[in-house]
């Protein structure tokens, strides 16, 4: 579930909408997402055009717009499990531009910033994990709305 912290940014931002719609619904469906995680919960009520900008000018694609509006992300979902080897569950949360990405775990909930070279080469050995273990605390981290003090934010 996400937390209030998430939500409030996103109503203050005007981005929350409370009406579900049943084309989002379906997209999250279409790419494998259950439909009860806060992965979900998030994508279906949260909007700010086809991307989200966060901290050092981050873009997070609006999943459910790209599925919805172009092939260019089932694309790159095959994309990643082609090129990358990267596990199934791992669906792009952004371009990877300049060699690095996030990529959130259908399984599991974790998301993880993954960079191509030595960094891809540790994971793929089991060494680097996932650095957050759901999708809310990364948006919080996004967001920069991790409580600083409580030592909550992970550096990657």
């Amino acid at each position: 579930m996400l937390s209030e912290k998430v939500i409030h940014h996103c109503k203050q931002q005007g981005w929350w909408f409370d009406e579900v719609t049943q084309e989002y619904t379906d997209a999250l469906q279409q790419i494998g997402v259950d439909p009860e995680s806060d992965f979900a919960e998030f994508y279906l009520h949260a909007e700010d055009g086809p991307t989200f900008m966060g901290r050092d000018h981050l873009q997070l694609y609006q999943i459910c717009w790209f599925v919805l509006n172009s092939n260019s992300y089932t694309m790159s979902i095959q994309g990643i499990h082609d090129r990358l080897k990267l596990p199934e569950d791992y669906i792009p949360l952004d371009s990877f531009e300049g060699e690095y990405g996030y990529f959130y775990n259908r399984n599991n909930g974790q998301v993880l910033g993954l960079g191509l070279g030595e960094e891809w080469q540790r994971f793929m050995d089991g060494i680097l994990q996932p650095q957050w273990p759901d999708f809310n605390t990364f948006m919080e981290w996004f967001w920069e709305l991790e409580d600083k003090k409580s030592g909550e934010r992970k550096e990657i």
